[in-house]
């Protein structure tokens, strides 16, 4: 192993002795964590990273376009490991390769709503957008959050997320992969809320602190509308 590189929980690192953050097996070594992997004299160790995204098949992510190469398009999804999205996978008409620039459908740096569709064991992950929740996210704002926190943003059943969208009257898409798209006229409002929510996750009571928040930032808003 030439230098650091980064590893999930279960990557083969080689074969030799197990340092602090890894584990043998059958003489081989694995990484236990998400973190940087390296070799010192046949020892294997890892250093944790917080934050970075695991991917899961079946996972709904926020990602950006990267490339677009022949029939597929790169993306970036907040991860260690770059996306596929394919032409078969994106949408069901029929496209001639030979006439059609695939950027008229998804272009560079455009943001989109795709599911994990498959990961492969060398982790080659394959996104889909044929779920009917699957779209392209256009203007807007991005919120990089800890992917650990996601659970607490969505709420028990989506409670949150959903107040948040009522309280605020914006859009709101949620990626497991920690990146939260908003949008609408009083998104600085909702992209606080989000951050206050991954900043007090341990909070208990805490969807009545975002509600009172939500209030009283409304209500302000509203009263400087009104003097202009």
């Amino acid at each position: 192993m030439n230098g650091r590189k980064l590893v999930i929980p279960g990557d083969l690192l080689g074969k030799g002795r197990a340092g602090h953050g890894a584990y043998e097996y059958d003489d081989d070594v694995f990484s236990k964590h998400v973190g940087l992997a390296e070799e010192k004299n046949g020892m294997f160790f890892v250093i944790p990273l917080s934050g970075v995204y695991n991917p899961k098949r079946g996972d709904g992510v926020v990602g950006k376009i990267e490339d677009v190469i022949f029939s597929k398009w790169l993306i970036d999804i907040n991860s260690p490991y770059q996306a596929v999205l394919p032409l078969s996978e994106a949408t069901e008409d029929f496209i001639d390769l030979t006439k059609t620039d695939l950027t008229k459908y998804l272009d560079y740096n455009d943001m989109v709503f795709a599911e994990i569709f498959s990961i492969t064991k060398t982790k080659n992950v394959q996104l889909s957008m044929k779920n009917r929740k699957c779209r392209k996210l256009k203007g807007g704002r991005i919120i990089k959050v800890t992917p650990a926190k996601v659970p607490r943003i969505i709420g028990k059943g989506g409670s949150m997320v959903e107040m948040i969208k009522n309280m605020t009257e914006t859009q709101i898409v949620v990626g497991q992969n920690g990146l939260v798209w908003v949008k609408g006229e009083n998104e600085d409002i909702a992209a606080e809320a989000v951050m206050t929510i991954e900043e007090k996750s341990h909070v208990s009571g805490l969807t009545n602190y975002i509600k009172d928040m939500l209030e009283n930032l409304m209500k302000d808003r509203i009263a400087e509308g009104e003097k202009l």
